[in-house]
């Protein structure tokens, strides 16, 4: 057995033997303690070279963090600082007072920024509520006393109306009419404005999120155009009718705004760690202002978001919900003291028998969730497919078809936080909803009520990923609200039926026995487990919204039963489906696997090496050009392969371009990796001898540069044989971007988190195979029905309008939506697609940027 056989290999001896300046760019937080005292201290020059390539680094779309290099510049940068201000806070031999001033400062700056960051969240989703309330009902009326109020403020403290509030006829038609045209034009506006300035605007972003805070970066997904753009497109998305909801991208808005803010402190502009702790607790205020619930939120971020959490980020989490949530109740912005419209108070308790009708209630969320994700990702792929072209006339459509399905439905036509409000609501001492409590409209409100959850289902699936703001939270809430009141009103009229039958024989003669309500919030909660695969969050988040300790117990029988019935059809909630779908490289920590194969079967082996000595420039800048790989393996020569170090790609091109700032370089300059031989021309270095005109041409051919000072010596290696779910643990708990495979010092291959995802959907393939040929041929029937549509609507317009109306429609013998043809079409997307930083063209998101 040989000596390396430890799972995380140390380098060997003879990288020890290498100059100091080789020490000071180390990859590893231990090999850097490795060094104690013996270490010399990091230069300023060292100090300004790294903050230059990771200035450089921050613009790198589509990389991942690494982890173990950022923890190591992390403890070099403050090394740096304090050798830097020593001199400064120094005063007599002593530490002044500026020096304290100055480290008490540096230790709160994360709590300032986490409560401007709260603060700034807060305000936003005041903003967001009543503009949203406001859109929404101007598309029913308006207010006669002042047009900026909605209906609930016009008409305060009315039970029924009020004579300030109008339709906007008195004729039906004419109200349906004119639904439709506001819901149409709010669509329309919404996704232009997505398209033309913030195309990451679009959709939920938790997924994104997720990767991101996992270290996946995607340049302009959290910038302040998209902060911008969300927040106006937000409320016309939702007021247009949409299926969609805003508590989701109250995460995605929430965690552009902590990025925005962070940036202007360069502690978290420059450690992509401290950034992750702030983006961390933005999303779990994002939850709270969404929901009125802090701890949920922290619950929320530390279950669904965060691959990494410490104590100190659920500090930060729980104390940004708590900023974000105070500056929302003094807000107020529905003028009733809730922080959501829809949240309630039970003061009934429940009985056991109902426990029965509970676990109905469990066993549609998690049936509803499997449905429609299933259903959901296919109508992705097919929007993917054909429909990439044309997002704005999308939008547009679904939501003048949605406007003209719900207007017919009491449900449907309002709002969907108004109708969980309304549907959340005990029916004794509180405003009957157009004869919702009202016994003799039991079976017209149970139609309703069934006719409203299978619309919402099938609407949802259909409107979820266009691009606009849009989230599923608050339309699936609402589908499981509409599914529970439906089943409390059926258990309160069989109770009716059999009032002394011994099932119901605890209910109290002179108390109502059954409260729908219930039934619809437990559902709403189901639906919500259902979709999002969570269940602490989900039962801590009801708990906040109601505020009855008696209802954690059916809460939480719900939510399991909703997660048993889930986790049969699939690991995994909606987000981690699309982090699926769009092919982002991200492990998640609650997969446990199985394959009983080494890393070797899995590592790259065809790798594109760099020898210690050999290159020269030329050869160096037509590698970088012929690939797109993100570092290169260091080996002394190509015939032994005996690793030397890791460069990355950022710094190998930055190295290059202050070397040809420097000084005059020739392409023929070779290239070293190691210290080269004494006696040869170095660029950079401060010691090369005077060069006069006669001695420049010999000197050219002699010149060389050193590019050693930018290597990492100690790249995190493991042995061949290492099982594959250690490395994958590898990746998940200590985040590097890359794996050397490494044997007796030589190199034998790499691997890196795509490699080790391609291998786990090979598996499940193999174990799991299916035939999408069907769904394919499906979806291609659908595109052609809807290509026919298209075509009659457009000769029909010319014909009714005399031809002064043209629709312009493609050829039949044009290609899909911009997309190759045939084979060569995206379809349903493959497992084996991953991004990691090389492509060109990127299938699974825009990459326009603002």
């Amino acid at each position: 057995m040989n000596s390396r056989s430890s799972s995380l290999s140390a380098r060997s001896p003879r990288l020890r033997q290498r100059p100091a300046a080789l020490s000071r760019r180390l990859s590893s937080a231990i090999s850097a303690a490795d060094q104690g005292e013996n270490a010399l201290p990091t230069g300023a020059g060292d100090h300004e070279i790294e903050a230059e390539i990771e200035e450089i680094r921050r613009y790198e779309d589509f990389t991942t963090i690494d982890w173990v290099q950022d923890a190591a510049r992390e403890q070099l940068r403050r090394r740096a600082q304090r050798k830097e201000n020593a001199g400064f806070f120094q005063r007599e031999g002593g530490v002044g007072w500026r020096r304290k001033v100055w480290e008490s400062y540096d230790a709160g700056q994360g709590w300032i920024v986490v409560s401007l960051i709260g603060a700034a969240i807060g305000l936003n989703a005041a903003f967001l509520n009543i503009v949203t309330e406001w859109l929404s009902d101007v598309k029913l009326g308006y207010c006669t006393s002042a047009f900026y109020l909605n209906e609930n403020f016009c008409c305060w403290g009315a039970e029924n109306g009020c004579a300030e509030w109008h339709r906007w006829s008195s004729i039906w038609s004419v109200n349906y009419f004119l639904y439709i045209i506001f819901a149409t034009l709010f669509s329309l506006t919404s996704a232009s404005l997505v398209k033309s300035f913030a195309p990451y605007a679009a959709g939920s972003g938790i997924s994104e999120i997720k990767c991101i805070i996992a270290g996946f970066v995607m340049k302009g997904f959290l910038g302040f155009w998209t902060l911008l753009i969300k927040s106006i497109g937000l409320p016309l998305a939702i007021a247009s009718g949409l299926s969609v909801g805003k508590e989701g991208p109250s995460v995605h808005y929430a965690v552009c705004t902590g990025n925005v803010i962070s940036r202007f402190f360069d502690k978290y502009k420059r450690n992509a760690a401290k950034t992750r702790e702030i983006l961390s607790a933005c999303a779990a205020a994002g939850v709270a202002v969404a929901f009125g619930s802090p701890i949920g939120g922290v619950l929320f971020s530390l279950e669904e978001m965060s691959s990494y959490f410490p104590l100190k980020t659920m500090w930060r989490s729980y104390f940004c919900a708590l900023v974000a949530t105070a500056v929302l109740a003094a807000m107020n912005p529905f003028r009733t003291g809730q922080l959501v419209m829809f949240q309630v108070r039970y003061d009934r308790d429940w009985h056991f028998f109902e426990i029965i009708f509970f676990i109905l209630i469990g066993l549609f969320g998690g049936l509803y969730g499997a449905f429609v994700m299933k259903w959901n990702l296919r109508a992705q792929a097919f929007r993917k497919r054909y429909l990439s072209k044309y997002a704005v006339l999308e939008a547009t459509l679904l939501a003048t078809a949605t406007a003209i399905l719900c207007y017919p439905n009491m449900f449907l036509r309002i709002d969907m936080t108004e109708s969980l409000e309304i549907l959340f609501l005990e029916c004794e001492g509180a405003h009957d909803y157009d004869g919702l409590c009202d016994s003799k409209n039991r079976w017209s409100m149970i139609f309703s009520l069934a006719i409203a959850t299978t619309l919402r289902v099938f609407l949802v699936i259909i409107s979820y990923g266009c691009k606009v703001p849009a989230g599923i939270f608050v339309p699936s809430m609402a589908i499981g609200a509409s599914f529970g009141r439906m089943v409390g009103i059926l258990v309160q009229a069989l109770h009716e039926s059999f009032p002394n039958s011994a099932f119901f024989a605890s209910c109290q003669p002179d108390v109502p026995c059954i409260t729908p309500g219930t039934y619809a919030f437990l559902g709403a909660g189901a639906a919500l487990s259902g979709i999002m695969h969570i269940t602490v969050s989900v039962v801590v988040i009801m708990f906040e919204l109601t505020g009855a300790l008696t209802y954690i117990l059916p809460t939480m029988i719900v939510v399991g039963v909703t997660k048993a019935v889930s986790d049969r059809f699939g690991k995994g909630g909606i987000a981690d489906r699309m982090i699926w779908f769009n092919g982002f490289p991200f492990l998640d920590n609650k997969e446990e696997h199985t394959f009983g194969v080494p890393v070797s079967q899995v590592m790259t082996s065809e790798m594109t090496v760099l020898p210690a000595s050999g290159l020269n420039l030329k050869q160096l800048e037509n590698l970088l050009a012929k690939n797109k790989f993100q570092g290169f393996p260091i080996v002394e020569d190509r015939a032994s392969n005996t690793l030397q170090g890791y460069i990355g790609r950022t710094e190998l091109r930055y190295a290059i371009d202050r070397a040809k700032r420097e000084r005059p370089v020739l392409p023929s300059a070779r290239c070293f990796f190691a210290p080269p031989a004494a006696g040869i021309v170095l660029t950079p270095a401060s010691s090369a001898p005077p060069v006069t005109f006669d001695e420049i041409p010999s000197a050219s051919r002699q010149l060389s540069i050193d590019f050693s000072r930018f290597i990492d010596p100690t790249p995190l290696t493991v042995h061949p044989r290492l099982p594959l779910e250690t490395v994958m643990e590898l990746f998940k708990k200590m985040g590097p971007r890359v794996i050397l495979i490494e044997y007796r010092g030589t190199l034998g291959g790499l691997v890196t988190v795509k490699d080790c995802l391609k291998y786990q959907f090979k598996v499940e393939a193999s174990e799991n195979p299916r035939d999408d040929s069907a769904v394919e041929e499906g979806q291609e029937k659908l595109w052609v029905l809807l290509k026919r549509a298209a075509a009659w609507l457009a000769e029909r317009a010319a014909s009714v309008t005399g031809g002064r109306i043209k629709i312009a429609a493609r050829s039949r013998n044009s290609q899909y939506a911009g997309l190759p043809s045939g084979d060569e079409s995206v379809g349903l997307v493959s497992r084996d697609y991953i991004l990691d930083g090389t492509e060109d063209v990127d299938e699974g998101v825009e990459l326009e940027d603002r």
